[in-house]
């Protein structure tokens, strides 16, 4: 994904279609001057409607398209013949999309599945033609229903990508290095703090066949709650993740500390984020020796499942995945 070309926001014009009005239609006929009401029914307004796509990976494709109008119903016609539906408007959105009121904030809809289909702005009703209002008492009704208008509303498209492992951490701290090694995604790797400035999503490969999707999330920094560095816009990213990798680089002066303040960052976001499983990697292993390395685990949290690893000498990648895969199918 290209960063100019992932869109996760936009708002859009939604119209639904005006339902079409009854008729008020009499039977007429060679020798039946009078016949009684005959007037169809209204055709419904067109539907806006959701629909999951997992080819999709961005709203891009909604942004230069944020007037979504669906046509009007037909009016209802003589020989109780109902008016056609309008034709409804199909929006393709990708899997993790949740659309919201643009003026409450309220959820309206949440698309998690390839095919689901959701109407987001119903189409107004067809009015009733007059055949429905003859009674014993009134057997020549004037008056058919006028169609329900449709809904003119400002809806707001946020994505929220779906995924199985979140990466969390530091700016260079080899996150886009261990997604690019263990997937077919290729995001921009460089020496340099914020490379990744959109969010990637890669399917990992397992054993006999299985695969999972990881997700690397542009670097956290302190701070990044109140709005330093990128800030927590793509923090939304990993709330739908099933547990987070922690990534923290060896050559960090105080590993213990710098996990500390990834905690605290994702606390400060949404405290429901420490209720995911966590694994913590300590990257570019093959800089120190054994000594070196069992001298840093004990300073490491006792109850956080840890392994180093080495995304360019493949060191204990395989073992990754293991623990990552056994995290993902432990029962609670």
């Amino acid at each position: 994904m290209a960063s100019n070309n992932f869109i996760d926001y936009v708002k859009i014009n939604c119209r639904s279609g005006n339902g079409g009005a009854g008729s008020a239609h009499f039977f007429r006929a060679k020798g039946l001057p009078n016949g009684g009401p005959d007037g169809g029914d209204g055709g419904r307004g067109g539907h806006i409607i959701l629909e999951g796509n997992s080819q999709l990976w961005t709203l891009l494709h909604l942004q230069y398209k944020k007037h979504q109008f669906a046509d009007n119903g037909v009016n209802g016609g003589e020989t109780l013949c109902t008016g056609a539906q309008g034709k409804d408007i199909t929006i393709q959105v990708p899997l993790g999309t949740i659309a919201r009121d643009a003026e409450t904030g309220a959820k309206k809809v949440e698309i998690t599945e390839h095919g689901q289909r959701v109407i987001l702005t119903p189409g107004g009703r067809g009015g009733l033609g007059n055949d429905h209002f003859k009674s014993a008492t009134n057997q020549a009704p004037t008056y058919a229903q006028p169609g329900e208008a449709g809904v003119d509303e400002l809806v707001i498209l946020e994505l929220k990508l779906l995924a199985d492992v979140g990466l969390v951490g530091f700016p260079n701290a080899g996150k886009s290095t261990l997604l690019s090694v263990v997937s077919a995604a290729k995001p921009k790797i460089a020496d340099y703090a914020f490379t990744t400035l959109v969010p990637n999503l890669g399917v990992v490969d397992y054993r006999d066949y299985k695969s999972f999707v990881m997700a690397d999330i542009p670097g956290i920094i302190e701070g990044a709650a109140e709005g330093r560095g990128l800030g927590i816009r793509f923090l939304k990213h990993i709330e739908r993740n099933s547990m987070l990798l922690f990534m923290i680089s060896v050559d960090s002066p105080d590993i213990a500390a710098e996990y500390k303040v990834l905690v605290s960052e994702l606390q400060q976001f949404n405290p429901e984020l420490l209720d995911k499983k966590r694994l913590l990697a300590i990257t570019k292993a093959d800089l120190i020796d054994d000594e070196l390395e069992a001298e840093i685990r004990e300073t490491l949290p006792t109850d956080l499942p840890t392994i180093f690893i080495s995304s360019l000498a493949n060191k204990n990648i395989m073992p990754l995945k293991d623990m990552i895969w056994q995290a993902l199918n432990e029962k609670e």
